[in-house]
C-alpha cells in the first residue's frame, strides 16, 4: 500500500513547502501503467498449497470417491480360469492385403475324384499315390530355393536328427499338409493320433523323408538364421518368412509358394515349439518350471516369427496355454498374459488376458516381476493397434493396468520413455472425437477415468510435463472437460492434471490462453458445488491463473457470472465451516477431539479468497470488487467468527484480502462504509501473538489511517502505542508497516506529539540506520514522517531532543552518493537502488536536513563513515 505520496523537492529552493506527506492529496491523473506500477508495490497476491491428494490404500478401477455405483461400473474383482477363453477363434488370416486382379481369374477345376474327395471325406484308398504326391512335393520344394542357397547351409544330417525326434507326429502333419485332398479327409476323418503316425509312417518311406529334409528343413533352417536380424518386435503383423523373392507373386507358383511356408511351420513347429508344450504338460504344478518353459516358449515363437494370428497351430497351443491360466501364480500368469497379448487374441479372448493383467498388475507386491517381463510393451501395443469401439471393454482393463503400473517409480519413468504420454494424449483425442450421441460414449467414459488417472500420475515427472506442456493438450483436456462435465470422476482427474501442472509458468500460461477454460471451470463449480474436492482444485487453478497474468485476470472477470459463482461458494464453504464449529462446540470438544485445521471448508475458502486477492491487482477489477458489498461482508464476517489460532492462513488471507481493496478510492467502496468495523476486527488480529497476522493488520491500518475516524480510533484505543513499540521489532516489513500509520497520524497536528511517546522520535532515527541504505523506500517513509512531526520546529533540539546530532550524522552519510549506495552489488540492482535514491528518498531527505540544519545552533564535528 501507499502510505504517503504527493510531495516533490521544490525546484526552488529558498521556498520551503511545510505541507505534511499523506496520500489523499492527489496532484494529477496518474496513467495506468503509472498506477499498475504503483499496484505492485502496495498490493499483494497470495500463494498457498496445491490440495493433497492421498494414495488410495488399495489398487482398484475406480476409487473410493468415485461417483460411479457399483452396479453401474465395471468391477475391479472377478473371477478368471480357464474357461473365460473361447477356443473356437476365428479362422487365421495371411495379413496380407491384394490387389485387385486387371483381368478375369481363371477357375480351376478339379478332377472328379477329386471333387468326390472333397465332398465325401474318407481314409486314401491308395497309398502309392500318397507317396507319389508327398515324393514330387519334396521335389518340386527343393528344387525352387536351390538358387536361393548360399553355401553356408545346414548340413542335412543334423536337420535329419533333430526331425528324427518328433518323426511320428511330424510326418503326420507334413503327410496332412501334402494336398488338398488329404488336408480335408484329415480334418473330417475322426482319426486318433496313433492312426494318424500309422498311415503317415506306411505311406512316407525313408528316401522321400531325407529327400524332404535336405529340401525343406536346411533351407527353412538357413533361412532363419539370416532373418533373425530382420525379425520385427513381437505382436507386430508380418508375413513371414521375408524376402524380395518372395513378395512378388508369380502366377502359377503362388499355391506352391503358400505350401512352402506352411511345411516350414510344420517344421519348425516339431523342432521348436512341440518340445516345450511337452514340457508344460509335463511340469504339472511346479510353478519355476513352467515359468521357465513359458519363457522358452515366447523366445521360440519370436524366433520363428510365430506371433499374431497367422500362426497355423496357435488353437493346439493355446488350448495347452489356457489350462495354465487355473494355477494359482501370479509369476506363471505374468508369463501367460505376455504371450497371449503377443499372440494376438481378439474379442472375448482380449478381454480375458486383459483382465488377467490387470489382476496381475493389480497386486502392488509384483511390481517387480513386471518390471523384468516388459508386460508394459504388450499392453502398450494393445491400445496402440486394438480398435476403440469394438474392443472397449479390453481397452479399459488394459487402461486399468497401466494405471496401476504408473503407481511404481520405475514403472512410471519406463513409461515416459516408451512413449505412454503421447500414445495416451492419441488415445483421449479418438476417444473425444466419440459423439455423446454414439452407443460407445457412456462406456468409453469409464476408459477415459483410467486414461486421466494415468496422465496425473505421469504429470509427476519432469520429461512427462514437457510433453503435457505442448501445444494441443491443454485442448484436448478441455474437449474432455465439456464432455464430460455430468462425469465427476472424469472432471476430477481432468482438474488434477490442470491442478499439477498450473503451478508451472509454462504450463499455466498455456491455459491462460485458452479463453475456453474459463467458461468451462465455472460451469464446473456451479455444477459440482458441494464436490469439496472438485471444487478446491479448480479454485487453485483459477488462482494460479491470476497470479501472475493481468490477461487471465480480464478474461475471467469478464466472464459472465464470474463474481456471482465465487460469492455462491463463500456463502456454501462458510455455512459448512459455520455448521461443523457449532457441531464441536455443542459436544464440549476439547484436545484429541479438536478438528483439524483448515478443515475442508476452509481450504476452500483459503484458495477461494486467494482468488479474490490476486484480482484485486488489476485496477479496473480491485475498484469493482472494493465496491462488492457482499464480498467485503464476506471477508470482514471471516475476522469476526475465526481466530488467527484457529486457522492462521484464512484470517491472514482475509485481513490481505481487504488491505488489497482498501487501496483503492472509489465513491462507493464498501472497505470505505465498513471502515470502523474492519478496524474494531483488526484489533482483535492486532493483539495476537502471530507476528504474521500482527503485520497483516498493521498494513490495513495503514491505508485505513488515512481516515480522521480511523485516526481518533487509533487513538482512542491506543494502537500508537503498539505501532511505535512495533518499531523495535528489527524487522524490515513491520517497521514499515508501523511507520506508514505513524505517517498519517503526523498529519493531524494535534496527534504529532503522541510520537515522543514512548521514544518514537529515537526509534525511527534507529529505524533509519538500520535499514536506510538496504531499502530506500522504507528510509523516505521516515524522513516523511519527521518532516510532518516537525512542521511546527522551533528549534532542533526541542523538536528532535539528544537525536539530533544522530539524525544530522544518518542525513548527511545517506544524502552522500558514494557512501550510500552499494556498488558491489549487480549493475541492474545498482541502477534500481540509484533511481529509487535520487527520485524518492534524496528530495525528502535533503528539505529535511536544510529544516533541521536551520534551527541548529551549531554543526557537531563527527567522523562520517560508509554503511
Amino acid at each position: 500500500f501507499l502510505l504517503c505520496r504527493g510531495m516533490q523537492a521544490s525546484k526552488n529552493k529558498n521556498t520551503e513547502k511545510t505541507e505534511p506527506f499523506y496520500r489523499l492529496l492527489v496532484p494529477k491523473q496518474k496513467t495506468s501503467s503509472e498506477i499498475i506500477n504503483e499496484a505492485r508495490n502496495v498490493l499483494r497476491t497470495l500463494s498457498t498449497r496445491r490440495p493433497f491428494t492421498p494414495t488410495e490404500d488399495q489398487r482398484k478401477l475406480f476409487g473410493y470417491g468415485s461417483s460411479r455405483a457399483p452396479q453401474n461400473r465395471p468391477p475391479s474383482v472377478f473371477s478368471l480360469h480357464a474357461s473365460s477363453f473361447d477356443l473356437a477363434e476365428p479362422r487365421p488370416v495371411s495379413g496380407v492385403r491384394l490387389s485387385p486382379l486387371d483381368h478375369k481369374p481363371i477357375l480351376v477345376t478339379f478332377a472328379k475324384d477329386e471333387e468326390s474327395s472333397i465332398s465325401f471325406p474318407k481314409p486314401p484308398a491308395d497309398a502309392a499315390g500318397v507317396r507319389k504326391v508327398s515324393s514330387v512335393r519334396a521335389r518340386l520344394f527343393r528344387t525352387s530355393q536351390e538358387n536361393s542357397l548360399s553355401a553356408k547351409m545346414v548340413p542335412p544330417d543334423q536337420n535329419e536328427e533333430k526331425l528324427d525326434s518328433e518323426e511320428p507326429p511330424m510326418m503326420n502333419n507334413l503327410c496332412r499338409s501334402n494336398s488338398n485332398c488329404l488336408a480335408e479327409q484329415r480334418s473330417y476323418t475322426p482319426f486318433n493320433d496313433e492312426s494318424r503316425q500309422s498311415i503317415c509312417n506306411d505311406r512316407i518311406s525313408s528316401s522321400e523323408r531325407e529327400e524332404l529334409l535336405k529340401g525343406t528343413a536346411g533351407n527353412f533352417l538357413f533361412q532363419l538364421r539370416g532373418e533373425s536380424d530382420q525379425m520385427k518386435k513381437p505382436g507386430t503383423s508380418s508375413s513371414w518368412p521375408r524376402s524380395t523373392g518372395w513378395k512378388r507373386r508369380v502366377p502359377g507358383l503362388e499355391d506352391e509358394t503358400r505350401i512352402n511356408e506352411s511345411e516350414e511351420e510344420e517344421i519348425f513347429w516339431h523342432i521348436k515349439i512341440l518340445p516345450i508344450v511337452h514340457e508344460l504338460e509335463k511340469a504339472e504344478d511346479n510353478i519355476e518350471n513352467l515359468c521357465l518353459a513359458c519363457t522358452k516358449l515366447y523366445q521360440a515363437l519370436n524366433e520363428g516369427n510365430m506371433l499374431g494370428k497367422r500362426f497355423k497351430r496357435r488353437s493346439v497351443l493355446l488350448k495347452t496355454l489356457y489350462k495354465l491360466v487355473d494355477i494359482d501364480s501370479d509369476s506363471l500368469c505374468l508369463k501367460l498374459a505376455k504371450i497371449f497379448l503377443a499372440m494376438k487374441l481378439d474379442r472375448k479372448n482380449l478381454l480375458s488376458v486383459c483382465k488377467l493383467a490387470f489382476k496381475i498388475c493389480k497386486n502392488e507386491k509384483n511390481d517387480y516381476i513386471i518390471q523384468n517381463d516388459r508386460l508394459l510393451d504388450c499392453l502398450l501395443e494393445v491400445l496402440r493397434t486394438e480398435d476403440l469401439q469394438k474392443n472397449n471393454e479390453a481397452l479399459l482393463y488394459c487402461m486399468g493396468a497401466i494405471k496401476f503400473m504408473s503407481g511404481n517409480a520405475v514403472l512410471l519413468n519406463e513409461m515416459v520413455n516408451k512413449g505412454a504420454v503421447e500414445m495416451l494424449l492419441q488415445l483421449m483425442k479418438h476417444i473425444n472425437n466419440i459423439k455423446e450421441n454414439d452407443t460407445y460414449f457412456s462406456d468409453l467414459g469409464h476408459l477415459l477415468v483410467q486414461l486421466t488417472a494415468t496422465l496425473r500420475n505421469l504429470a509427476d515427472l519432469p520429461p512427462a510435463r514437457c510433453l503435457l506442456m505442448r501445444s494441443g493438450t491443454v485442448s484436448e483436456l478441455c474437449v474432455a472437460l465439456e464432455q464430460r462435465t455430468d462425469d465427476k470422476d472424469v472432471c476430477t482427474y481432468i482438474v488434477r492434471i490442470f491442478s499439477k501442472l498450473s503451478s508451472y509458468n509454462d504450463f499455466c500460461a498455456a491455459l491462460a490462453d485458452c479463453s475456453r477454460c474459463y467458461v468451462l471451470f465455472l460451469a464446473l463449480l456451479n455444477k459440482h458445488q458441494k464436490q469439496q474436492d472438485l471444487v478446491i482444485r479448480i479454485i487453485f487453478i483459477l488462482g494460479n491463473l491470476t497470479a501472475k497474468n493481468n490477461q487471465a485476470r480480464e478474461q475471467f472477470f469478464k466472464e459472465k457470472g464470474s463474481v456471482n459463482t465465487l460469492i455462491s461458494l463463500f456463502q456454501t464453504y462458510h455455512e459448512l465451516d459455520l455448521n461443523t464449529q457449532k457441531w464441536y462446540h455443542e459436544r464440549g470438544g476439547e484436545g484429541k477431539n479438536h478438528p483439524k485445521h483448515p478443515s475442508e471448508a476452509e481450504d476452500v475458502l483459503i484458495k477461494l479468497i486467494r482468488v479474490l486477492a490476486n484480482l484485486s491487482i488489476h485496477p479496473s477489477i480491485g475498484a469493482a470488487l472494493a465496491a462488492a458489498h457482499r464480498v467485503v461482508e464476506l471477508l470482514v464476517t471471516v475476522l469476526e467468527y475465526k481466530s488467527v489460532d484457529d486457522c492462521e492462513e484464512l484470517v491472514i488471507n482475509a485481513a490481505t484480502t481487504i488491505n488489497n481493496l482498501s487501496y483503492y478510492k472509489v465513491k462507493s467502496s464498501a472497505v470505505q462504509d465498513k471502515k470502523l468495523h474492519i478496524a474494531e476486527m483488526l484489533l482483535k488480529l492486532l493483539m495476537s501473538n502471530n507476528m504474521d497476522g500482527v503485520v497483516e493488520a498493521v498494513r490495513v491500518f495503514g491505508n485505513l489511517s488515512q481516515y480522521h475516524e480511523i485516526c481518533d480510533f487509533i487513538i482512542q484505543k491506543k494502537i500508537y502505542k503498539f505501532m511505535i513499540a512495533l518499531l523495535d521489532a528489527k524487522n524490515r516489513d513491520v517497521c514499515f508497516s508501523a511507520c506508514g500509520v505513524l505517517l498519517n497520524l503526523t498529519v493531524d497536528k494535534n496527534s504529532r506529539a503522541l510520537l515522543v511517546e514512548g521514544g518514537g522520535i529515537g526509534k525511527l532515527v534507529d529505524c533509519l540506520q538500520d535499514f536506510g541504505p538496504a531499502d530506500w523506500q522504507l528510509a523516505c517513509l521516515i524522513c516523511k514522517t519527521l518532516w510532518n512531526y516537525s512542521e511546527n520546529i522551533a528549534s532542533a533540539a526541542s523538536c528532535f531532543g539528544e537525536d539530533t546530532d544522530m539524525l544530522l550524522v544518518l542525513l548527511t552519510s545517506l544524502l552522500d552518493e558514494e557512501l550510500a549506495l552499494d556498488y558491489s552489488l549487480d549493475r541492474d540492482l545498482r541502477d534500481y537502488q540509484k533511481l529509487y535514491w535520487e527520485k524518492e528518498f534524496k528530495p525528502v531527505a535533503e528539505k529535511l536536513l536544510d529544516r533541521i540544519q536551520s534551527h541548529h545552533s551549531f554543526l557537531p564535528t563527527v567522523t562520517i563513515t560508509p554503511f
